[in-house]
């Protein structure tokens, strides 16, 4: 998958793309899952549900993007969960009734700055992102956002429709073809 992943982002031919696939190499985004709990918790989860969401990006938009802006935004719109979670432990009985420790996901996020924004911040070190791109990944949490954020979510989803099809393929990723177990 991971080559899979870096081919996709060599594709789109932007410029500073090798540098953000540099970077990526030197963080955990190949190893790390997408969530402490709630899909792909687990080793490679983050790649996968990147690759998922773009899948379903493609799938959901018609010929309106480039495909570059869909890998863009499908690939990366959860690079904020770079060096984010950590392993623990806790103690949990076995089948046997013996008390064992068993490893679980953490969240230490060194770079406390919000979501979709954060991985705007992120990309935007490396490349240009279009303003529908930018929108799309920042927005692409929907509901999930703070009841505060609600009225410039809406706002956002009137002027950039890519960022509802991001929000849509992030749903259909975690809740349709990832395992939530």
């Amino acid at each position: 998958m991971k080559e899979e992943f870096i081919k996709l982002l060599r594709s789109t031919k932007r410029e500073g793309i090798e540098d953000l696939i540099g970077f990526l190499e030197k963080t955990d985004f190949y190893t790390a899952p997408a969530s402490t709990r709630f899909h792909n918790s687990f080793e490679g989860g983050l790649l996968t549900h990147s690759i998922n969401v773009y899948k379903a990006l493609k799938k959901l938009v018609t010929d309106e993007w480039a495909d570059d802006t869909l890998i863009i935004v499908g690939l990366l719109h959860d690079i904020c969960k770079v060096n984010t979670y950590k392993v623990d432990y806790r103690n949990k009985k076995d089948d046997t009734g013996t008390w064992v420790k068993e490893p679980y996901y953490t969240i230490n996020d060194l770079m406390p700055l919000g979501h979709g924004e954060k991985s705007v911040m992120i990309i935007s070190e490396f490349i240009k992102l279009s303003k529908e791109e930018l929108y799309a990944i920042r927005w692409h949490m929907g509901g999930f956002e703070p009841k505060e954020n609600h009225s410039y979510l809406a706002s956002a989803y009137e002027k950039y429709p890519l960022a509802v099809y991001t929000h849509m393929a992030d749903i259909m990723a975690t809740y349709i073809l990832e395992n939530r177990t």
